[in-house]
């Protein structure tokens, strides 16, 4: 007969039911003592462990999420006597409206502008901006001063204009060639538009590294109108030029959310790391209690890439040319990383933990 080792109990199970965890290794994971732990069965009866035949509390996996979640409620306020009786599904929902509301009470929500206003240059763009299945998720769909089907055409219609003044310039050029930056700034200049966005089709290098440095957001044409918004969402909060500024060589328009700053278009500062390698390390540990374990690899890989944007700043150059590209692999991974800090906090909302 075999005995199973404490590491192969402490393994995760598909049945999430069965009994797997001791008492010490559940505290750890819920983050509290293990007399406060044996308090909350031996009082409210929150889990009924089962006994090994060594004597030790044996606790399930759904075990563990249960007293995980109580035990972040608790943190908040909530009185473990009131909450002791409720059924998981209610704990969990419990738990994500409480999160809901404190993140809603960190964001500091921008001002109501007014729609933002947009001269489009492609009649098929400006068709997709007019779909009710785009315009439907703003608060204030963008109004189109103007919709042209070429840049000499916005250019000449835009000379005098008392429209004139705009917010964007959005061109959707279906291919993107070299020599385009001229008539691009008179476009721009004819409607002193604030900012500059070119969605391309296709695209060779040459065109797109001709406007890489003029401060123009070009990037592939989205073919989902979800993100077509949410692109021109993140445009439109980062619009803060005033009239008359426009592109220049070297220059940038303002207009470029992190984002793209980090593909290359400018060098935006990114924010700091939000969690060290402590603080993952922490969280990798106390993921491995779930049948999932992919809570534990999104630490590992936000690790991993956090390393290597520390790495690309610190990489030797051999000519300005290669500091260029190491600071082009910084900025991608500084934004990979944020996006993988976002996913890790809604992990722990969905698990009903406190982020280390």
């Amino acid at each position: 007969m075999s005995h199973q080792t404490e590491s192969e109990q402490s393994t995760p199970e598909r049945d999430s039911s069965r009994p797997t965890f001791r008492s010490g290794a559940v505290a750890r994971m819920a983050g509290m003592p293990v007399s406060t732990l044996r308090i909350w069965e031996q009082r409210y009866q929150v889990v009924g462990p089962g006994t090994a035949p060594s004597g030790h509390r044996l606790y399930s996996a759904a075990d563990v999420e249960r007293v995980t979640l109580l035990r972040r409620l608790t943190e908040r306020g909530h009185t473990i006597g009131l909450i002791a009786g409720l059924d998981i599904e209610q704990l969990r929902k419990l738990v994500l409206t409480q999160a809901t509301a404190e993140a809603q009470a960190n964001v500091e929500l921008p001002p109501r502008r007014s729609p933002m206003k947009i001269v489009v240059v492609g009649q098929a763009m400006a068709q997709r901006l007019n779909r009710p299945s785009f315009r439907k998720r703003w608060a204030s769909p963008p109004h189109l001063v103007g919709v042209f089907d070429s840049l000499a055409e916005a250019a000449q219609a835009g000379m005098g204009s008392p429209d004139a003044g705009v917010d964007l310039l959005l061109w959707q050029a279906s291919g993107l060639q070299v020599g385009a930056l001229i008539e691009l700034k008179a476009a721009q200049d004819a409607w002193k538009a604030h900012g500059v966005a070119v969605a391309y089709r296709f695209s060779s290098a040459a065109a797109r590294d001709e406007l890489a440095n003029t401060g123009a957001v070009v990037v592939r044409e989205l073919a989902d109108d979800a993100a077509l918004g949410l692109w021109l969402s993140s445009l439109e909060s980062s619009l803060s030029m005033g009239p008359g500024d426009d592109i220049h060589p070297g220059g940038s328009t303002g207009i470029e959310p992190w984002s793209l700053g980090a593909m290359g278009l400018v060098d935006t500062p990114l924010p700091a790391r939000r969690f060290d390698d402590a603080a993952l390390t922490k969280f990798a540990e106390l993921s491995s209690g779930i049948d999932c374990e992919c809570p534990s690899h999104v630490a590992e890989l936000l690790m991993q890439i956090s390393n290597f944007e520390t790495y690309s700043a610190g990489c030797a150059s051999r000519s300005p040319a290669d500091a260029q590209l190491h600071a082009y692999l910084q900025r991608v991974a500084g934004a990979a990383r944020m996006l993988f800090e976002t996913a890790l906090q809604r992990v722990a909302v969905a698990e009903g933990w406190s982020l280390p």
